[in-house]
């Protein structure tokens, strides 16, 4: 099998050529075109998953060696996350190459966070399945990068963060409410409002209602620290 021109630049800018080529485009085709003679990329995803989190944990482990396991965990989880994975995605166009079903394409497939993640496990597994754990290991660590980099602020959990900061004055759970939704179907914006029982609230907006939460939870701690300066 040979590449088309797409998958030709795809391949070039991860840094990755590929021997058997069929095992990109086995981890680029969504379910939603899949046949019996097309298979989708599902179950490379589940063994992209794997070698994401194996790299991601031993990349962690040698960043901060006096870390405890109790500061890894919430580091590991943002790295791995769907989110973290379909913005990698976005970073090297990997939705402009997604092979999708006409109903998935129209619905504005190549955007969505679910398809753009998994396509991007199911690239880590192909190039694992191509050249071995050691290629796989230099795909990861190099799309990922900046974001291993700075993954001790990043991991930061604002929902908790905030959560404790109330318990610890004696006030009830912050509480957090759609203030607004727009944009189409395949593309929502939602406004969220994060308020505590004070009266002191923050609104922030996100692709996802989790998304919007975190931001304005970490906008109002941003706020409370100020204050507290």
């Amino acid at each position: 099998m040979r590449l088309s021109a797409d998958l030709l630049a795809f391949s070039a800018r991860i840094g990755h050529r590929f021997a058997n080529p069929g095992l990109l485009v086995r981890a680029l085709t969504h379910a939603s075109l899949a046949s019996d003679t097309r298979p989708s990329n599902e179950r490379m995803e589940f063994l992209g998953d794997r070698v994401l989190g194996l790299v991601m944990a031993e990349a962690l482990l040698r960043a901060d060696p006096e870390a405890s396991e109790g500061q890894l965990a919430p580091r590991f989880n943002a790295l791995v996350r769907k989110e973290t994975c379909a913005e990698v995605a976005r970073a090297i166009d990997l939705g402009e190459v997604l092979k999708l079903g006409r109903s998935e394409m129209l619905s504005g497939g190549r955007r969505k966070d679910a398809l753009l993640g998994d396509a991007m496990e199911a690239v880590i597994a192909a190039v694992y399945l191509d050249a071995g754990f050691a290629a796989a290991q230099a795909l990861v660590l190099r799309l990922w990068a900046d974001r291993i980099g700075r993954v001790a602020a990043d991991a930061r959990d604002a929902k908790t963060a905030l959560q404790e900061w109330a318990q610890a004055r004696g006030q009830p759970l912050p509480v957090y409410a759609e203030a607004a939704r727009s944009g189409p179907d395949h593309a929502p914006r939602f406004t969220v409002e994060v308020r505590l029982a004070d009266g002191r609230c923050e609104r922030a907006v996100a692709g996802s209602k989790r998304a919007a939460e975190q931001a304005a939870a970490r906008a109002l701690l941003a706020r409370l620290e100020g204050e507290d300066d």
